[in-house]
């Protein structure tokens, strides 16, 4: 791999290097303080886990769903009304999550089978979902109380007798068996293709790129270990996470995304379904964006009609940060989490700073308008072919 494929591969994961180093100087170091550090994956759970569903939906051919922030507060808001209400905190949570899997279906049904444009459809049900989750809270704020539902999302890992406050040892030991495994996985992989013949490219590239994200699971578990240990919410991400990585690199299901984003119309030729994909597609972003309405109800601890704001753009910005195609049919998970943390960090680097909010958004909009330009011509597209 020469120099200028090397730096077009890697290219938003350099940025995101780069832009770290850069607000841990700019702010003094706090950025990196143990606290700050857990805070960045609690404070941006929703747009990890939510930019995996709407990476399918770009994959379909650059469409997007505008209707999550609002999914995502009225799933919160029927789980705060039920809890208020003295309600069980599962009965709260499987209504939520019932009501994200209807709306899932419904605007899969109306994108997918009767053909109503994305961008009209999520945008009606951006509109009707917001006003039917301030009906649900009645113009007010819900406190969130229940000790059990908070616990199931933003309590922490720790084994008494060997952690302590901001000393918990667990953490940084889990750290180091995940990535004991995760090169352990690489090299059985690799012997695996090694024995079938297949081509595994470089090894010694291979095993560095691998051996560096081990150094920075174990970094980032000794941050944790220095806070509070090993935040509850981090374990459901990565099950969004692994899920949606497996889905769309190892399953023909997850194919399907790609092919219909790349040539709809060969898809359906070739025996696939295209409806079913969009269907798919719609029905599990709105999935994951009621779950998300839990982690953030929990996170917060409060609901009200204003939650979930522009929730939609920080989802579609990740992705088309980390590297999905505007025009779809490309992008995988593991880029658009890259896309999510640099997205996170800027967000925390320019809070911490003090930049006014005004200035954080021209400076988000210039992120996405380069990484977006950066797609379009380094690929040399000039429109959907």
């Amino acid at each position: 791999m020469n120099f200028k494929t090397f730096i077009k591969k890697y290219t938003m994961v350099i940025a995101l290097v780069l832009v770290f180093i850069f607000f841990t100087i700019l702010t003094g170091g706090k950025l990196v303080m143990a606290q700050n550090i857990s805070n960045l994956l609690l404070q941006n759970a929703y747009v990890l886990v939510m930019a995996c569903g709407m990476l399918l939906c770009i994959l379909t051919g650059g469409n997007v769903d505008l209707s999550v922030g609002s999914t995502l507060c009225l799933s919160a808001a029927l789980a705060a009304r039920i809890m208020d209400g003295g309600k069980s905190p599962i009965v709260a949570i499987l209504v939520a999550l019932l009501v994200s899997v209807v709306i899932g279906i419904w605007q899969g049904w109306l994108i997918g089978y009767i053909h109503i444009p994305p961008f009209i459809c999520t945008l009606a049900g951006m509109f009707l979902f917001r006003g039917l989750a301030r009906v649900v809270l009645d113009s007010r704020t819900i406190s969130i109380m229940n000790d059990k539902f908070l616990n199931l999302f933003t309590s922490y890992i720790t084994i008494p007798g060997m952690d302590q406050q901001n000393n918990c040892i667990s953490a940084l030991i889990i750290g180091v068996i995940v990535a004991v495994g995760v090169m352990a996985a690489v090299l059985i992989n690799m012997g695996r293709k090694v024995k079938n013949g297949y081509d595994t490219g470089s090894k010694t590239g291979t095993i560095v790129k691998t051996a560096i994200i081990d150094v920075l699971i174990i970094a980032y578990s000794y941050k944790l270990s220095q806070y509070k240990g090993i935040p509850v919410m981090l374990i459901w991400i990565l099950i969004v996470v692994v899920i949606f990585a497996f889905i769309t690199s190892s399953t023909v299901f997850g194919r399907y995304f790609y092919a219909v984003g790349g040539n709809e119309k060969a898809t359906r030729l070739s025996g696939i379904d295209p409806r079913k994909v969009y269907f798919w597609a719609y029905f599990l972003m709105s999935f994951l964006a009621g779950f998300s309405g839990l982690l953030v109800g929990a996170r917060i601890g409060s609901v009200d009609g204003n939650m979930g704001n522009s929730y939609e753009m920080d989802a579609i910005a990740s992705c088309f940060i980390g590297g999905a195609s505007a025009y779809g049919g490309s992008g995988t998970v593991p880029g658009i989490m890259v896309g999510a943390i640099l997205l996170g960090v800027i967000n925390q680097g320019m809070s911490i700073f003090g930049l006014p909010d005004q200035w954080q958004y021209v400076v988000k909009g210039a992120v996405l308008l380069t990484a977006v330009v950066f797609d379009v011509v380094s690929n040399h597209k000039t429109g959907k072919s």
